[in-house]
């Protein structure tokens, strides 16, 4: 088990936590939309760390982003198994012929 797989399992047992006593359950008592936006502000802080250069925040800010990631698929009831199965369908195809095949 990798330690992304183990997070979003402990991220699915949450669920139905206590949110006084769980980030992860107060997150997801909040919606969807809430735990979007949190992903949105942790990506955005990731960005500016990369722009910045601040190669120990940018690592830290990109573990944030993932968690709010994982945390945001489980508020919407999409497993990481289903987003590590379209990366392994993309694998080996150029980004470039993946984008263009999309219907957009």
């Amino acid at each position: 088990m990798t330690i992304l797989t183990h997070l979003a399992a402990t991220i699915q047992a949450r669920k139905g936590a206590d949110p006084d006593t769980s980030w992860t359950a107060k997150l997801l008592s909040k919606g969807p939309e809430k735990c979007a936006e949190k992903f949105g502000e942790e990506a955005i802080e990731a960005i500016i760390a990369a722009v910045k250069n601040d190669r120990e925040n940018l690592t830290a800010e990109a573990a944030d982003a993932l968690y709010h990631l994982l945390v945001m698929l489980a508020s919407r009831d999409i497993p990481l198994a289903d987003v590590l199965a379209e990366l392994e369908r993309r694998d080996g195809t150029s980004g470039i012929a993946e984008k263009a095949g999309r219907a957009d």
